[in-house]
């Protein structure tokens, strides 16, 4: 009898322990095999345990390491994870950084099969970090979701890691006479705020400088053409201090100016030729033309100076739309020359054309007429139409040629005055005659020849010189 209950112990046993292990085998075949499990045995949750408290026991985390014996060297590295926009009219930039900063403290050698620790922020307060401080930053701001952004790593040689992630707003003088096809460096300088040359050294090592794929930078209207990193020594009346600069290379795009200034500005320059082209007894016409044309470059010229900084110095954009205004200006002007001298001269030419000069000792009854005055006429005589310009053009060649009346015996037609010493004397070398009436004709060649020579000479000596 007991041989039997011993025996069905003995099963019973068996098949528990079958149904155990069975139940294990089950529990770990239901991992998946993207889950990899690793457990820090408790030793070394323990020995780590021990090695921190016993790192920080005697630990002053006021004093740099190797004080008083020798500097602290620290080597830098930089990620960049982006950068901008760029802020012309405040002249300043912004970027974002994965700032790290690599030194060694004796103080924080410790012996474990553990080669290191990676800590989190609350390791940050309680040993010695370097000061370091960002010397041309208006606004910083350090990365606090979910945790802040920090990592702490200490080798088991005295090793310290220390990152961080930080956002900046630096200044960045920007010098706008090229401006729109100006180039810039805008640096990012740092140094450490309280130790000296003699006490702290940065240091860059190779390669310490990487960026991130340009695609998601916010730089709009630049590009990033490449960056460099230098070191110098600045010497103030608390001591010398190393200071570390990393300048970013950046080139304005054109394309937004272009669109927004540099074609409507052309195209208002040659709108403004049309007049040459209208009637010069068209007043109101050419007129309106000339004053429109001079309304839209002043816009132009206000809508151009409103995203930049109020410089005292003249901009290459500055320079193109107050160049392109004088032209506007000028075909405006040009109207009002030949208005103004055509109108003065023929008075004259209708006096001499209504009361023609009979030859002397030719009598002749009074003639019986009623007198009209012809210079608030457009056609004189009645029938002489638009079709007959050409006619009237050189009638009034032939008044520019007579001048004001004359008197007997004397031949003007080819001076403007009257007097015999004008046709004797050498003033009158090397000088060119103009005729009034074709005053437009000059124009068209003159305006466009003068504005394409000025847009070949601006473009080659902001662009190649």
């Amino acid at each position: 009898m007991a041989g039997k209950v011993l025996l069905t112990c003995l099963i019973v046993g068996s098949a528990r322990q079958t149904r155990a292990e069975s139940a294990e085998e089950y529990d770990y075949d239901d991992l998946s095999p993207n889950k990899t499990w690793v457990l820090t045995p408790k030793a070394q949750e323990t020995d780590a345990t021990h090695i921190l408290n016993a790192l920080l026991q005697n630990y002053d985390n006021k004093l740099r390491p190797d004080i008083g014996i020798k500097p602290t060297f620290i080597d830098v590295d930089i990620y960049v994870n982006s950068i901008g926009p760029v802020s012309v009219i405040h002249m300043e930039y912004t970027i974002d950084i994965f700032f790290a900063q690599t030194w060694y403290d004796r103080r924080l050698r410790f012996n474990s099969t553990l080669q290191a620790l990676t800590l989190n922020t609350n390791m940050v307060s309680r040993i010695w970090i370097p000061d370091t401080f960002f010397r041309n930053s208006k606004r910083a701001d350090s990365h606090w979701i979910t945790t802040p952004n920090q990592l702490l790593r200490i080798w088991n040689d005295g090793k310290v890691l220390y990152t961080l992630r930080l956002t900046i707003e630096a200044e960045c003088l920007l010098q706008l006479q090229n401006f729109p096809m100006d180039t810039h460096s805008c640096p990012l300088v740092f140094s450490s705020y309280g130790y000296p040359r003699e006490e702290i050294v940065y240091r860059w090592r190779r390669y310490s400088i990487e960026v991130s794929d340009q695609r998601t930078w916010r730089l709009y209207q630049f590009d990033f053409t490449g960056l460099r990193n230098t070191s110098e020594v600045l010497r103030t009346g608390a001591g010398e201090y190393l200071v570390m600069t990393v300048s970013f290379d950046l080139s304005r795009r054109m394309g937004y100016f272009a669109i927004q200034t540099y074609i409507p500005c052309i195209l208002t320059v040659v709108l403004s030729w049309v007049s040459f082209w209208i009637k010069r007894d068209s007043t109101p016409a050419r007129t309106s033309l000339g004053i429109t044309t001079v309304l839209t470059m002043t816009t132009l010229s206000t809508i151009s100076r409103k995203h930049l900084p109020r410089v005292s110095y003249v901009t290459a954009m500055d320079l193109f739309v107050s160049v392109c205004f004088i032209f506007v200006f000028a075909a405006l002007m040009e109207y009002a020359t030949l208005n103004y001298l055509a109108g003065s001269q023929r008075p004259a030419r209708h006096t001499v054309l209504a009361r023609p000069r009979l030859p002397v000792g030719r009598a002749h009854p009074a003639p019986s007429y009623t007198a009209i005055n012809l210079s608030s006429l457009a056609f004189w005589p009645p029938g002489l139409d638009s079709g007959e310009e050409e006619e009237e053009e050189e009638e009034e060649d032939a008044s520019e040629e007579l001048g004001s009346p004359c008197a007997d015996g004397k031949d003007c037609r080819q001076f403007f005055c009257c007097i015999e010493d004008c046709r004797a004397g050498t003033w009158r070398e090397g000088r060119v005659h103009i005729r009034i009436s074709r005053l437009d004709s000059y124009s068209r060649v003159f305006f466009p020849t003068a504005f394409l020579l000025f847009n070949v000479v601006y473009w080659i000596a902001y662009l190649y010189l």
